[in-house]
């Protein structure tokens, strides 16, 4: 990470009960680095750490009363983090109390502050404890009446607005129709009509990966105008599909020997995806059959 890039950090904190769990898993889907149940003593020496690291630019911390009497050094944990790293953003999970102790009978796990007397004034002097945290909090959010789905979508508008591409990983694999299909493949592309390098004795021993195979095949109209409309098609479904909250696409693109048509393909539409901005990985499975 250069000087001029900032690290944006979030501090995860709430009632028990309240949704940080899923809060965590939403923030790790879009690329978050995350650790729960952080010490509020190592809130200053983590970040520091990862800025240091250079390679993280979006980090949440989950801090709670869960940490016993640690909890209490808070305050001036993050008087300390702001003098060393910056200020940080704090959201605060809440929800009414009726709502909490439902989901403490449904779950059926035990308060974090179960010594402090019967469930409902447990949360009471949890409320309290917190209020401090509350006040100061950049983003609340009560989570009485939300399904996950709809907590995503509120975090999508407060939090990860700017970072919309983070939200789904698309994964690239190339194949060959005649070792089988991907079983996790959720699109599924047959090129096996597009000019096949394979009859060519001089191209024939090399893959997709080198640049006389890709000459080749991206040579012919017919594989510049497929590719044209099947990227333009993936650009527009990838938002329909984060909308509706899928976190990770696996897009398989298959020829016969999955050597030199679909790899070529596969290769092209990484780069184009890289391009605009998406998180993305290849993976080549067949080319070393």
């Amino acid at each position: 990470m250069t000087q001029d890039q900032k690290l944006e950090v979030w501090i995860i904190t709430g009632l028990s009960g309240a949704g940080k769990t899923n809060v965590i898993r939403i923030l790790e889907d879009w690329n978050y680095f995350c650790i729960d149940n952080l010490p509020p003593a190592m809130l200053a020496e983590t970040v520091g750490m990862i800025r240091a690291a250079g390679s993280i630019h979006r980090l949440a911390l989950g801090v709670d009363v869960r940490s016993g009497m640690l909890f209490e050094l808070l305050p001036p944990a993050l008087e300390e983090l702001t003098a060393r790293e910056g200020k940080p953003k704090i959201l605060f999970l809440d929800a009414d109390t009726p709502t909490l102790v439902n989901r403490f009978k449904e779950t059926r796990r035990r308060h974090p502050m179960a010594s402090e007397g019967m469930l409902v004034e447990t949360i009471q002097a949890e409320r309290s404890r917190l209020e401090a945290m509350r006040e100061i909090a950049d983003e609340i959010i009560d989570t009485s009446n939300l399904k996950v789905k709809d907590l995503k979508e509120i975090l999508e508008k407060r939090i990860n607005a700017e970072g919309w591409e983070d939200r789904l990983k698309v994964h690239i694999v190339s194949f060959g129709y005649k070792y089988g299909i991907p079983m996790d493949a959720d699109l599924l592309m047959d090129v096996r009509f597009l000019p096949n390098p394979f009859y060519l004795s001089e191209l024939k021993e090399l893959t997709g990966k080198d640049g006389p195979v890709r000459d080749f095949v991206m040579g012919h109209e017919v594989s510049q105008v497929f590719f044209d409309q099947f990227s333009s098609l993936l650009f527009y479904l990838i938002p329909k599909y984060i909308e509706e909250g899928k976190s990770s696409l696996v897009v398989a693109i298959g020829c016969t020997g999955g050597r030199h048509r679909s790899v070529t393909l596969a290769e092209k539409l990484y780069g184009a995806l890289r391009e605009k901005g998406f998180g993305a990985d290849i993976r080549h499975r067949d080319t070393e059959r």
